[in-house]
């Protein structure tokens, strides 16, 4: 067996026996006009061939920063120090820009969180990965396709042949991350780093992305993974740290954290997360509603094709104001086409779109009775603009022209309902957090006053901590502002917090519909059972 220079002269432990990567006491500093901000300071972990370690942390707790240091993507103007920072025995300290290209790929596969923004929209999914396999040493070629087919069968997509000539808008939120995951997978590499692979994928589509990662576990590679979603760290890590300011509050085995978390802070964020079994809002979507409770919104028989697919299939839905109906189901399943229907987005090809007498008394004195939420609010803004003016040009559609003092009161009066400091009226959403960008969302969507307000993932992208604050937030606001909300999102545990009733879409079909208690305790349906089967949960 080979041994490294040092080892043999120590007498140490074989090459085989060694972790793969291996960090001791790694800190990255941030420069700050005159000064550095530490982002990471003296974080140590090990990762075997096969194994899997997970960072999980509030936003801004230095997960993605360590991560990213193992690629020598930390930045330029940054500051790394570490004791070690070694992968399969190189030491990384020090690596030049030219030696850093020849490990990203080739050495560590890195996948990113959001997958259409990863993605050339530009380029098919065939062109996109035969780029990956040439830059990685792969064949040329006749048989570059050849490789790109192995790598979309390795990452487990159907219809690969016929993926291969698909551009990244036209594919599910599962098919792109597989796409990704491919990508990453051409240059054969010991390392894979995972940055929230699974956030936006509905319960099934997870679960077969993590089926994914541990038959890659299974054939040797070593995976890094980046999760808030506790749930997945608990079906693929064997170790976990928690990181909170850069630093490690606890590690250990994955069971072990999980189950028997020694810090406070790790079980605030084991008590954050939505939970399947905690209790739902109530039953009140299932009475008869009464003269003051008329509904504000009816879908009758509604279908919508593209072309020759059609992707809603004859659904029926009623919204009733103060209540919030959960949309569930997989990937394509039509339920973001159906919410486009309901904000008026999209014209349905059959079916009628009723309003109720409130929503059209709101629609003849309010500029914008229903409003929409988008998953990513950061590419819904003018990055060009600040959050005041943002919210100042929403609140104008129902206001109309005030003087600036008014103005500028208004929109401190909503910066403080979503509880944000005054001073971010100056900030631009470059700049903001994800949970800060999600309440100006939120703000703008309300500041106009709507009777219905469609909320397409408003929180997947959230670690559990701001997840829980949005969840409360959203769940206020409906109580003080009396709108209806319709609620989109994978995350099972999410719809039983903020629902009164759900229903549940597979391929553009309403397959259940009832309380949120019914649906997800008891539910009829045995698609709506495999759903619930498939969600990755937290050990007792």
């Amino acid at each position: 067996m080979r041994l490294l220079p040092d080892q043999a002269a120590q007498g140490a432990a074989p090459l085989a026996a060694q972790p793969l990567v291996r960090v001791r006491q790694l800190a990255v500093d941030f420069r700050q006009g005159w000064q550095w901000r530490q982002a990471v300071g003296g974080v140590s972990f090990d990762i075997p061939r096969g194994g899997c370690v997970a960072l999980v942390g509030e936003s801004g707790s230095g997960k993605s920063v360590t991560a990213r240091s193992l690629l020598g993507l930390h930045g330029a103007g940054a500051r790394l120090r570490a004791e070690a920072l070694e992968l399969g025995g190189r030491d990384l300290r020090g690596l030049r820009e030219r030696q850093w290209r020849s490990v990203r790929g080739r050495e560590v596969g890195y996948i990113l969180q959001d997958a259409l923004v990863s993605l050339d929209p530009l380029r098919t999914v065939g062109q996109e990965l035969a780029e990956a396999v040439r830059a990685t040493g792969g064949p040329g070629g006749s048989a570059t396709r050849a490789r790109v087919l192995e790598l979309l069968a390795r990452a487990r997509l159907d219809d690969a042949t016929e993926r291969l000539h698909a551009y990244p808008g036209q594919l599910s939120g599962g098919q792109r991350q597989r796409a990704l995951i491919a990508s990453a997978l051409a240059g054969a590499p010991p390392l894979l780093i995972a940055d929230e692979p699974t956030t936006a994928l509905d319960a099934s589509v997870q679960q077969q992305i993590i089926a994914l990662f541990r038959a890659l576990r299974d054939a040797g590679t070593a995976l890094l993974l980046i999760s808030h979603d506790l749930g997945v760290v608990a079906r693929l890590a064997d170790r976990v740290l928690v990181l909170r300011g850069g630093e490690v509050v606890e590690s250990g085995p994955t069971d072990a954290v999980l189950r028997r978390p020694g810090h406070a802070y790790t079980r605030a964020l084991l008590d954050a997360v939505p939970r399947l079994d905690g209790a739902a809002r109530g039953t009140a979507a299932a009475e008869p509603p009464g003269p003051a409770d008329a509904p504000l919104l009816r879908l009758q028989g509604i279908r919508k094709r593209f072309g020759t697919r059609e992707v809603v299939r004859g659904v029926d839905l009623v919204l009733h104001p103060g209540r919030t109906l959960g949309l569930v189901g997989e990937s394509g399943s039509g339920k973001t086409t159906l919410a486009r229907i309901v904000a008026g987005l999209e014209t349905p090809s059959a079916g009628e779109v009723s309003w109720g007498p409130l929503l059209q008394r709101a629609a003849a004195g309010r500029a914008r009775p229903v409003q929409f939420v988008y998953q990513d609010p950061l590419s819904s803004f003018d990055p060009r603009h600040t959050v005041g003016t943002i919210l100042a040009q929403a609140l104008a559609l129902r206001f109309g022209r005030e003087p600036r003092a008014r103005l500028q009161a208004r929109v401190a009066e909503w910066l403080a309902r979503v509880e944000l400091p005054a001073a971010l009226a100056s900030r631009r959403p470059l700049t903001l957090s994800g949970g800060q960008r999600q309440r100006v969302a939120i703000a703008r969507a309300l500041a106009v006053e709507p009777r219905l307000v469609v909320m397409d993932e408003p929180v997947s992208a959230l670690d559990v901590s701001v997840q829980q604050q949005v969840l409360r937030l959203i769940a206020t606001l409906q109580r003080d502002t009396g709108a209806a909300f319709l609620f989109i999102s994978h995350d099972l545990g999410v719809i039983r917090q903020v629902s009164h009733a759900v229903a549940v879409l597979q391929a553009g079909a309403l397959r259940e519909i009832g309380t949120a208690d019914q649906v997800l305790t008891h539910p009829r349906d045995p698609y709506t059972r495999e759903l619930l089967a498939a969600v990755a949960r937290l050990p007792a």
